[in-house]
């Protein structure tokens, strides 16, 4: 799957000269909560959030800096931040150089760039032309849209065979398996020893996510590997 897959698109963007009122209200009246700024080139340059907006004079929410770091502030450092939280236009308050993906990119390197640099949207270019973006509600829309149950006509043959193969991709905690799988009529059992508690789940989530599954039976008996004893679930 790629971006472009599930991005929003076209995307509501922002002029650099704008105000910060008119940016406000856009990010109000379309319940965003960060906005791409693009040039009236179409060059992205920028993006303002929320977070952008939180130290403001008007406010008196531009934060107090201690005496000593008042002191050890550079006039450069102190100018920058002058502007940021007195700047009236879009281009003085946002976020320049944003973290951007392409739109052909898999939406797996999207995740790993949302969750490495902590945001909550991407902006989506084409080339170096923005043509959508991808927030956390497109991903999770993406998700929705997989788990919606299909009208499946799956065998029990073939779930259980799912269900095994599945088990045989996990040999990090399924393998050497000594769990037994019997389905009758798209209900799963499982039955056999486990010898950590924790299996008991992953067993579970591996043959629910199984094509046709209407439900799965637990008959799991864990084991204490140390002494052999057989435990209560």
């Amino acid at each position: 799957m790629q971006v472009r897959d599930i991005m929003t698109s076209p995307a509501i963007a922002i002029d650099p000269f704008d105000t910060i009122e008119k940016a406000a209200r856009l990010m109000l009246s379309n319940k965003m909560s960060g906005v791409p700024v693009v040039t009236s080139q179409g060059q992205l340059v920028g993006i303002l959030t929320e977070g952008d907006l939180l130290r403001r004079s008007e406010l008196g929410t531009e934060g107090m800096r201690s005496w000593l770091g008042t002191l050890l502030q550079s006039p450069g450092r102190a100018a920058a931040e002058y502007v940021r939280t007195h700047g009236r236009t879009v281009g003085d308050v946002m976020t320049a150089e944003p973290i951007a993906i392409a739109a052909t990119s898999p939406v797996e390197d999207a995740v790993d760039e949302m969750v490495h640099h902590h945001v909550k949207r991407l902006p989506v270019l084409d080339g170096a032309r923005l043509v959508g973006i991808l927030s956390r509600a497109d991903i999770l829309r993406a998700l929705l849209q997989v788990l919606t149950p299909q009208e499946s006509t799956t065998d029990d043959d073939s779930i259980r065979a799912a269900i095994l193969e599945e088990y045989r991709n996990e040999p990090r905690w399924a393998g050497p398996s000594f769990i037994n799988v019997q389905v009758h009529n798209g209900v799963v059992e499982l039955s056999g020893a486990i010898f950590d508690s924790r299996l008991r789940t992953a067993a579970r989530v591996a043959a629910e996510n199984v094509k046709g599954v209407e439900s799965v039976i637990d008959h799991l008996v864990f084991v204490e590997p140390m002494t052999g004893t057989t435990m209560p679930i």
